[in-house]
């Protein structure tokens, strides 16, 4: 089927039989041209949208058989007013709306242009200047062209060209006289009608830019890329898997920025609201590349076990304490959260919360909610001058910190880890210390599991009597039968909890609370981050990370891989090893390239204690007896092949 040719010091395919004939419009290019083309000459018309909106119907009602593709060229040239001036724009413009896919593996079009044709009912003034960029001579477009008058004005179109007509297509194939193996690709029922029509060995349905049920229904394959195309014909692509076949399951209300983020690089998404039990994501985990959770999913190892294909975990929140991250890391996951992206979002309701508690607004708040006037400044105080500690001086401790201060407040802050105070913040030695000093106390640490409870009974009796006392880190660090007993006494006089022990895995479900009832306690459903800022920042930032693992493998700001920041490379395959961090590994996988005489472009080795990752691009075409030598080297826990 195919022959080889030696290029740049990799190895490409040349067909020698098989003709691959390409639609243009949502096929090759993501858009309809016309429709493009009819909003450029509408530029400063009133009834623009009315016009747009009725070319749009027309469009989608030929590419989908219920009209004529002739009735559906004649409806729409009479909404188009246009001239050679308006194409000159148009071009440039399509020129950057080629699919992903296809530009992705622009090589493979140039080096196998001779058995590539483009067959559209578009019109050549516009399909010849995008795909001779690919190396499609403009013998091998076959479209209709338009008719012009002396001013350059389109009247219409060349109603002898056979793509003008009904069954256009099936006269110029047939025309045309292929010989060999054809295959279609092309998104609407005039491309369907080619393999119907009997002059087409199989025809792909092209839905990376849209979907038509009826020509999906009647396809030999359902073809979300170009890559999917070239990866179940056995052809060389620029990636080593098709993006459309990567798995993505997105739980518990991620950011739609998440979702659009993984859609527009091509991935199938699935998104679900709410978080699943262990047992549910064991069974929904099969075949998943990525997952994406917030705080409720636990990731446990028995989840885990059932992750056939997980490469990598997105923790759309700061926490990853949901996560057996030991676990993951044995088997070649890598973690990423958002550890800085919903940072203000915290801070901000930290002092708000201290503001509403030290000025007693929320009590008051409630009694006039309750029909009772109270104007007096009785336990009403402003926040300058108060000393406010701070448990925790990571990303969110050490930013309120700083916003505290600009306030007026006088900021401490305890930490078991070295930290350095910023601006004029002052480091207590002890959490004792910390706690007798201060006015107000904010708790900011992590999820580790030996922080359960604490802040207890002992830590509240060594707080000053009259404390304003906060928690928006995570719910079982605090006691909370011994904070409601220090409220019922007054030794606290206010406090503002964002997070419980035990929380509801869903929205708008019942919740029941040992502090509920309190004028004095602000309840807040862990909405720390929960603003539309953070959630949007979030959701892009792990994304994000996620995709250049994917993409490039790099591992820069994961949580349990060693960290790698790597440029993309032309003109290489890249292999990722993931191993047990033992001795003389990395001397192996060179040692297994030797013998397969291959040059090593580049390598990148890493450990921690668990893993060692290493990266290494070679620039000569490798064999599947090759990767099964890398797998097979002593604890190797996952081999990777990018490009």
């Amino acid at each position: 089927m195919f022959k080889f040719i030696a290029k740049s010091s990799l190895t490409y395919f040349v067909f020698f039989r098989m003709n691959i004939v390409f639609d243009f419009d949502s096929t090759f290019i993501s858009t309809e041209c016309l429709d493009e083309l009819v909003k450029i000459t509408l530029k400063g018309n009133p009834k623009k949208v009315e016009i747009i909106e009725e070319f749009e119907r027309i469009t989608s009602e030929g590419m989908s058989g219920k009209l004529p593709i002739s009735e559906s060229l004649e409806q729409r040239l009479k909404l188009l007013n246009g001239n050679r001036g308006h194409i000159s724009i148009l071009i440039p413009r399509l020129q950057k709306q080629v699919s992903p896919s296809i530009l992705r593996n622009r090589k493979f079009f140039k080096i196998n242009n001779e058995r590539i044709y483009i067959l559209s009912a578009g019109f050549k003034e516009f399909v010849v200047p995008v795909v001779s960029k690919f190396g499609i001579a403009p013998d091998h477009v076959f479209a209709n062209t338009f008719t012009f008058d002396v001013n350059g004005n389109i009247t219409g179109l060349d109603k002898n060209n056979l793509l003008s007509q009904n069954g256009g297509k099936i006269k110029q194939l047939k025309e045309l006289g292929l010989k060999g193996e054809t295959c279609i690709i092309g998104d609407g029922y005039t491309d369907l009608e080619l393999k119907q029509a009997g002059l087409a060995n199989k025809f792909y349905a092209f839905t990376e830019n849209v979907l038509r049920d009826n020509v999906a229904k009647g396809s030999d394959h359902v073809t979300p890329s170009f890559d999917e195309f070239l990866f179940i014909n056995k052809f060389p692509m620029t990636i080593s898997y098709p993006k459309n076949r990567i798995k993505v399951l997105l739980l518990e209300k991620i950011h739609e920025q998440a979702v659009s983020t993984f859609k527009r690089e091509g991935y199938n998404v699935e998104y679900i609201e709410k978080s699943l039990s262990e047992k549910e994501l064991a069974k929904k985990i099969n075949n998943v590349t990525i997952l994406g959770i917030r705080s409720k999913t636990n990731l446990t190892r028995n989840v885990l076990k059932e992750a056939n294909k997980l490469l990598a975990v997105g923790a759309f929140c700061i926490g990853t304490n949901q996560i057996d991250l030991e676990f993951a890391t044995r088997k070649g996951v890598v973690i990423f959260n958002a550890p800085f992206s919903n940072t203000r979002s915290v801070v901000e309701l930290a002092l708000g919360e201290i503001i509403m508690l030290t000025r007693d607004i929320f009590r008051k708040s409630t009694m006039l909610h309750n029909g009772l006037w109270d104007k007096s400044s009785s336990a009403s105080h402003e926040i300058r001058g108060k000393k406010l500690g701070i448990i925790g001086y990571g990303n969110i401790g050490s930013q309120l910190s700083v916003v505290a201060e600009a306030l007026g407040m006088d900021v401490y802050f305890f930490d078991l880890s070295e930290k350095l105070a910023l601006s004029n913040a002052t480091k207590c030695k002890t959490l004792r210390e910390l706690l007798k000093k201060s006015d107000i106390v904010t708790l900011h640490i992590d999820g580790n599991p030996g922080n359960r409870n604490f802040i207890g009974e002992n830590e509240f009796r060594q707080m000053k009597d009259g404390v304003i006392f906060l928690n928006l880190s995570r719910g079982f660090v605090v006691d909370i039968n011994a904070l409601r007993r220090n409220l019922e006494n007054g030794k606290i006089r206010g406090a503002a909890i964002d997070v419980f022990p035990d929380e509801p895995e869903s929205n708008y479900q019942k919740f029941k609370c040992e502090l509920s009832g309190f004028d004095n306690v602000i309840l807040t459903p862990h909405i720390g981050g929960s603003t539309e800022e953070a959630q949007e920042n979030i959701a892009s930032f792990v994304s994000s990370k996620i995709i250049d693992f994917i993409n490039i493998g790099t591992t820069s700001l994961s949580v349990n891989f060693p960290n790698l920041q790597l440029p993309e490379v032309k003109n290489a395959h890249r292999l990722i090893h993931i191993h047990q961090n033992v001795p003389g590994i990395l001397a192996k996988i060179n040692n297994t390239l030797a013998s397969y005489n291959i040059n090593i472009l580049g390598q990148y080795l890493k450990t921690n204690e668990e893993i060692g990752y290493v990266i290494t691009d070679i620039s000569k075409n490798y064999n599947k007896s090759l990767l099964k030598e890398l797998k097979e080297i002593p604890q190797t826990i996952k081999l990777r092949i990018l490009y």
